[in-house]
């Protein structure tokens, strides 16, 4: 049974999605104070809440059975990620579910702003007729300059064509084709954007590349008379900057809906600045959007618990397009690494300090995943811990001294192949397969050309090419009542080295190995005992 505590007052229909799996068992608290929320937290494997409750690095480190955070919604610097990461949990937000309601109001509040509404409407209740001092402008003919050409950016792109605007972005993470399905002209630099824009809007996450993005130079440098909008996130807009430009006449006005301290401060000079709309956060706060990312990130979380499917966590590499074909792949790729893991150590190399992976194009969505994959294969074993997992096995890696690398590859022989190479001091080995939806195999281990079903216990031998070896292998592992279930031998050349791949039922002792070695002509024997989580 797993335990999930929601908070923040999720939206009741994702949460009914937990309610109804009976093996969860979901509570359903208020948001808690800290202290309580801490006395609490080593109590769940999930916990689902909005931005309400802060994620932090004490937390984790108290939850000790915690193995997935739910954000309902896109944000998640309430988390803290890296901590999460480093401790194998994963973080699931809701990227899309918002979409819409952002783009809507990004549209009502320009809108509103370049045609006085706010004004309007509270002269109107105060019993004015201003007609003569509201004189509008409209959004047709303007340049809308994006930042961040995203789920977001892409959706008020493609509302402003509507209204007859002219839309350029800068966006140096999107391909050019999205630009083009968008209809959108490419920027080639934030500063070219900011040169030919009318109304600047920004759809970025906050990082550290993005904080303070547009500040006083950036602000500079863009048409007098020129609006900008955040809702995205706090922080990107350097407010103070923003301040000076709107209070000197340098830009027509703002629209605020996010802000770097939240609430916002009474005394901010924002609420005195009358070329500013600002808004409390509202850009997912519709009812579609809260019932959208509220199903969203109950269905990540339910599956990642249920069916340990992670690819919708932010914090793991995950295969693009179906997660549960990729599945296979990475079986093979974490596989392929153990075993040529436990090949180097008995050569004598223990310290894995090089992990490339290699794989088809078939598979070049899921390269990322595959190389977690692999690394966890690298791992397990070697590392104690209960944790190790997908989502940090790379980091896991990194702090052994293991540099780690992926590419795609069309020479490997097949479109869904795999190559796992490993080295350590004067020593490297590579170990390749091929994943089909059907069928896991590795077809080469080192120099030999092998085909067998890597599954259970793996006995690897090398040998001297000469008749009887295989009888003797045979005769010796049915003694010890070890059940062969595939056997292949592989050579090089007639006479010289071999090498058999032995796949077999339940674990081969190491009594057993010695028996092996004490073979003349057997020069090595590996066995490999492979994990099924």
């Amino acid at each position: 049974m797993h335990r999930v505590l929601v908070t923040d007052d999720v939206d009741a229909e994702g949460v009914a999605l937990l309610l109804a799996e009976p093996s969860l068992q979901v509570d359903v608290v208020p948001t808690l104070p800290v202290a309580e929320l801490h006395a609490r937290i080593g109590e769940y494997d999930a916990i689902v809440g909005r931005s309400a409750t802060r994620i932090t690095r004490d937390l984790l480190e108290r939850a000790s059975r915690l193995r997935v955070v739910g954000r309902a919604g896109v944000g998640i610097d309430n988390i803290a990620v890296d901590v999460a990461t480093a401790l194998g949990i994963a973080v699931i937000n809701a990227p899309a579910g918002n979409t819409v309601a952002v783009a809507e109001l990004f549209f009502g509040a320009v809108i509103g702003l370049l045609r006085q509404i706010p004004r309007a409407d509270t002269g109107m209740h105060g019993g004015k007729w201003e007609r003569g001092q509201l004189l509008g402008r409209e959004l047709k003919g303007k340049v809308l300059g994006i930042v961040g050409l995203g789920r977001i950016g892409g959706e008020v792109a493609h509302r402003a064509h509507a209204f007859g605007m002219t839309v350029v972005s800068y966006d140096p993470y999107v391909s050019d084709e999205r630009f083009a399905a968008l209809r959108v002209r490419r920027a080639p630099t934030l500063d070219a954007l900011l040169a030919e824009t009318n109304i600047l809007t920004v759809h970025t996450p906050l990082t550290e590349e993005t904080r303070g993005m547009i500040g006083a130079r950036e602000l500079g440098r863009m048409p007098s008379k020129s609006v900008i909008v955040n809702m995205a996130r706090g922080g990107i807009v350097d407010e103070d900057a923003l301040v000076e430009a709107l209070q000197s006449d340098q830009l027509r006005g703002a629209v605020m809906d996010v802000f770097v301290h939240e609430p916002l401060a009474a005394e901010h000079p924002f609420r005195h600045i009358p070329t500013v709309l600002l808004t409390p956060h509202l850009g997912a706060n519709s009812v579609e959007a809260q019932r959208n990312v509220a199903k969203d990130v109950c269905v990540g979380v339910r599956d990642a618990l249920l069916r340990q499917d992670l690819s919708r966590s932010v914090n793991v590499s995950a295969a693009t397009g179906d997660w549960t074909d990729m599945q296979p792949a990475m079986l093979l790729a974490r596989r392929a690494a153990a075993v040529a893991r436990a090949l180097l150590a008995d050569q004598g190399t223990r310290a894995v300090t090089q992990l490339t992976v290699r794989c088809g194009p078939a598979l070049a969505g899921g390269s990322s995943a595959l190389l977690a994959s692999a690394a966890v294969g690298v791992l397990e074993g070697v590392l104690e811990s209960d944790r190790l997992n997908l989502i940090n096995a790379r980091t896991l890696a990194d702090a052994r001294g293991i540099a780690c690398s992926v590419g795609v590859s069309s020479d490997l022989g097949h479109a869904r192949a795999i190559e796992v190479s490993l080295g350590g001091g004067m020593q490297q080995l590579a170990v390749a397969g091929v994943a089909t939806p059907d069928a896991v195999r590795l077809t080469r281990i080192g120099a030999f050309h092998v085909d067998v079903n890597p599954r259970q216990t793996l006995v690897v031998l090398t040998n001297h090419d000469v008749p009887g070896v295989i009888g003797r292998v045979g005769t010796l592992l049915g003694e010890a009542h070890v059940n062969i279930a595939e056997y292949h031998q592989a050579r090089l050349a007639q006479g010289g080295d071999a090498l058999a791949a032995i796949t077999v039922d339940g674990v081969v002792s190491e009594d057993v190995r010695q028996a092996l070695l004490a073979v003349p002509e057997i020069q090595t024997a590996t066995i490999v005992q492979l994990r099924d989580r």
